[in-house]
């Protein structure tokens, strides 16, 4: 996080220029909070809220009318459970790329995908990898692992009591998972996980959640296990947290990337060199050079993993279909492998621990998030698996688009023709 001389300089006489020390301290001074007004109603979804809040933001009423249009207006209790201090909606506009042949275990069909972005080129670009994977009879995918975590921190004086309520809490393993799973008809506990650091334990509660991606009901059941530790723990902890920061909550982690968390699944696809000309204009040598390459260049930089661009597909697809769309921090993690092989074909697989995905609860009620679910055919109960295995073959099209296009030197091009309309 260091800051080279040159840069810092640099950057200081940039502020020097707008006005000296004693100006640019008097600007970073606490200002009194009694002159900025507080957002009126909050979590109310009423007309009448909503007034006060637009009064409060004093502004023109064709910025009111492009946030709070009379469709918002009109579905406005749709979103009670899903926000506060309330406005209105932001439009962010949707294409659909496609058709996508999954061969799952749980996704079997061709699927049209939306994809909500602001990114030129994007959806193009996924579409082309898309009918490229379609056109081979499509890829195959396969869920390979499923759980989630929360994982609570106590802290106690000293290693000893550290150890003694380590010793209560292995054998309290079914008792723990009877309370948490009397909080959710959905959620089961699979595992408890234990660390010891100094005199601080963490306990790392592992869940399935069905068909929702979980967070709050794990979250929920692993409090309800906090408060029978406080009660009945023969050795009481100084102070403790429902999350301690192990779980790996939206971000992205070593522990997450070598087991799972979310729904861990995998796509692949042998595809031939005409077809990689036809669709991509390159071959299959000059796609596993670039992959070669951009390999040594992830781990030169530190990444985990090595992918090419998941988090681009991820997003969108998750704004789509009103998935936590900050869980991309964590489910955009994985490996992309490319080889050439004997028969000149292009094997290509993508591998993701992480993907938290969830086909109820959330925001995939949402009208219109809701809707995108249903142009996949992927809404409600028992479409989770398949969602996350049609996850996994998006981002395989999507791996293949742009390595194919870096390799034949159209990337630069592309993005020239659809974002600047050269």
């Amino acid at each position: 996080m260091s800051t080279h001389y040159r840069q810092a300089n640099q950057h200081l006489q940039e502020l020097l220029k707008n006005g000296s020390v004693e100006e640019l301290v008097q600007r970073l001074q606490p200002k009194s909070p009694d002159a900025i007004p507080k957002v009126p109603g909050g979590s109310r979804m009423t007309p009448e809220a909503l007034e006060r809040r637009w009064q409060l933001l004093n502004t023109t009423p064709e910025v009111q009318e492009a946030i709070a249009d009379p469709l918002t207006m009109e579905q406005m209790q749709a979103y009670r459970r899903n926000i506060e201090n309330f406005i209105g909606t932001v439009k962010v506009p949707v294409g659909i790329a496609g058709p996508l042949q999954v061969n799952g275990l749980y996704a079997q069909g061709s699927y049209y995908l939306p994809l909500a972005t602001t990114e030129a080129a994007l959806v193009a670009s996924y579409s082309r990898g898309a009918q490229l994977l379609t056109a081979m009879g499509g890829c195959t995918a396969m869920l390979l692992n499923e759980g989630i975590g929360r994982a609570p921190g106590f802290a106690f004086q000293n290693l000893q009591e550290a150890g003694q309520f380590m010793m209560w809490a292995i054998a309290q393993q079914a008792t723990f998972k009877q309370i948490a799973e009397s909080t959710t008809g959905h959620g089961q506990m699979i595992d408890m996980r234990l660390t010891v650091e100094g005199n601080h334990v963490y306990l790392d509660f592992q869940y399935t959640t069905g068909d929702a991606a979980g967070q709050n009901m794990v979250t929920i059941a692993t409090e309800a296990v906090c408060d029978y530790i406080r009660e009945q723990s023969p050795i009481q902890p100084e102070y403790s947290f429902v999350e301690a920061n192990l779980s790996g909550d939206k971000k992205a982690s070593a522990q997450s990337f070598l087991s799972v968390r979310g729904k861990k699944v995998t796509a692949e696809a042998r595809l031939s060199a005409d077809l990689i000309k036809k669709y991509l204009h390159t071959t299959p040598t000059a796609m596993e050079n670039y992959w070669r390459m951009s390999a040594i260049g992830g781990t030169l930089t530190g990444t985990i993993g090595v992918q090419g661009h998941y988090a681009n597909g991820l997003a969108a697809l998750y704004l789509a279909c009103g998935q936590d769309v900050a869980c991309v921090a964590e489910s955009a993690v994985g490996v992309t492998r490319f080889e050439v092989t004997e028969e000149n074909e292009l094997y290509a697989a993508v591998t993701l621990p992480n993907l938290v995905v969830g086909t109820v609860g959330g925001g995939t009620g949402l009208p219109s998030q809701q809707a995108c679910l249903e142009l996949m055919g992927l809404a409600g109960n028992d479409k989770a698996r398949a969602f996350a295995e049609v996850c996994a073959g998006l981002l395989l099209a999507g791996e293949l688009s742009i390595i194919g296009a870096l390799a034949s030197g159209e990337f630069t091009r592309a993005h020239q023709r659809l974002a600047r309309g050269r």
